[in-house]
């Protein structure tokens, strides 16, 4: 059986969507080998075309869109939330303030760097951000992931990434933060059955979440208690990550219209384009 290499991120968002994987409840076609590795370490990897099939962040995919198809599912958009800036309470930021974020390759540091071009940025791994603010190394950090729910009491939130995508967007578009990207030297046959397996296992997370969440909290497998696991899951691992919608695509293609417009990519790239054409199998099969 063909191995098939699959790397995501240590976040409940990401543990919770291929825990169908690992546990070998989808796919008969392939032997599916799980690696979790913090979200700039898969994008660095991603630029490396190490992974068959990778988490990355948006930001990232138009600089592997070359080696990396785009899938429509495993996708976590923000509707309402996202990233939060936050810096200690009672302070107040210069132009050039010094601020942690979670990698250079990330959206989230994307779309501040669009916001904020003046600041000093340094880049650490998701889970020091917070430590770093208190710590006074850093005036104010990007927090991601189950940051976001519960930190400490002394901080406060200096501006919210949702509310500069909608600014920058200029419309009510979801946030695009988290993808998935496979390997274009797959066969396209082998690339329809990934995605349609990967789909499944979300579709299976999302309709089994309380089989899977006690599951998870068992084998302390989880950075959180489980109500906040249940809040986080919410937000980034529903329905809405199963296959991407028209508007998530439209979000995606504005993403990518401004990383082009503030030039840190030198194309313009429409995401339709760079998804795999299950019309294919559609066709074979009818």
């Amino acid at each position: 059986m063909k191995k098939i290499t699959i790397a995501h991120s240590p976040d409940a968002d990401d543990i919770f969507m291929y825990m169908a994987v690992k546990l070998g409840w989808i796919g008969k076609d392939f032997a599916y080998e799980n690696t979790a590795l913090d979200i700039q370490t898969l994008n660095e990897f991603a630029l490396k075309n190490e992974f068959d099939t990778t988490a990355i962040s948006f930001g990232l995919y138009p600089l592997i869109a070359s080696e990396y198809a785009l899938l429509r599912t495993a996708v976590s958009f923000g509707e309402g939330y996202g990233p939060k800036l936050i810096k200690k309470k009672n302070t107040h930021l210069k132009r050039n303030f010094k601020v942690a974020l979670s990698g250079a390759n990330t959206t989230n540091a994307l779309i501040f760097r669009m916001k904020y071009p003046e600041t000093r940025i340094v880049y650490k791994n998701f889970l020091d951000i917070e430590n770093a603010v208190l710590s006074g190394e850093v005036d104010a950090g990007v927090l991601i992931h189950e940051s976001i729910l519960e930190f400490d009491p002394s901080l406060c939130v200096e501006a919210e990434l949702w509310d500069i995508w909608l600014e920058l967007a200029k419309e009510n578009l979801p946030l695009p933060l988290g993808a998935m990207a496979l390997r274009r030297s797959l066969p396209l046959s082998d690339a329809i059955k990934i995605e349609r397996d990967l789909t499944h296992a979300v579709k299976i997370a999302d309709a089994n979440r309380k089989i899977l969440v006690p599951m998870l909290m068992e084998r302390k497998l989880i950075r959180v208690d489980e109500e906040k696991l249940d809040t986080y899951l919410n937000l980034y691992a529903n329905k809405n990550s199963i296959s991407m919608n028209q508007t998530q695509l439209l979000a995606v293609d504005t993403l990518f219209k401004l990383g082009y417009d503030y030039k840190f990519y030198d194309k313009i790239i429409r995401v339709n384009d760079y998804l795999i054409p299950s019309e294919y199998e559609e066709a074979r099969n009818s």
